[in-house]
């Protein structure tokens, strides 16, 4: 069967590789999850301050639409554990896997939006109108270039952008041969 056959350079079946990508992306996504829980926090104490009332028509639209990109950040950040709830068992790990990577991708979108309309709100407030739109365009600018800049900067030229998984392995010389058994390095995975 052709779920047991290894697919990869890493010498793992397509369910194996599978349960890894959702592994590694559900650690991405709890490093995410915690910003927005406290960014989303902080946005509904907000609301009952004092100087909540004194707030003007922008600065207001600004709370909510934030609040409200803030609340949609979390149900995408949270909706891989719920596709996989529903489809435990289903034979459906690649197709969740998939799908939670694009849910994470648009949620990392909507994060540098409620990141952004967050500094805009608490700036305007404290400083004026100016440095809140200063502060507003400085973080979605810092967002977009670690986000989205620098993972293309990282990616080293000259190499397909495919997963490591993709690519088809070196060839490697062959083993020495010491005293009529071939030496073997420890690979890195094993040491």
């Amino acid at each position: 069967m052709a779920d047991h056959r290894p697919c990869t350079a890493r010498n793992e079946t397509p369910l194996e590789r599978a349960d890894r990508n959702f592994g590694e992306l559900l650690q991405e996504l709890r490093v995410t999850q915690t910003g927005v829980q406290i960014l989303f926090a902080f946005l509904l104490t907000l609301a009952f301050t004092p100087r909540f009332p004194s707030l003007d028509t922008v600065q207001r639209t600004t709370y909510v639409v934030t609040l409200l990109l803030a609340v949609l950040a979390a149900a995408l950040f949270t909706a891989p554990a719920a596709l996989h709830r529903s489809l435990f068992q289903k034979g459906a790990k690649p197709r969740i896997v998939q799908v939670s990577s694009r849910l994470a991708t648009v949620g990392m979108g909507v994060l540098v939006l409620a990141f952004t309309g967050s500094v805009l709100l608490v700036v305007d407030v404290t400083t004026g109108r100016a440095g809140g739109l200063a502060a507003g365009a400085a973080t979605l600018l810092v967002c977009l270039g670690l986000w989205g800049l620098l993972p293309r900067l990282v990616q080293r030229p000259g190499r397909p952008q495919q997963e490591e998984e993709h690519r088809t392995p070196p060839v490697r010389p062959p083993l020495p041969v010491r005293g009529g058994v071939p030496h073997r390095e420890l690979s890195a995975r094993r040491r």
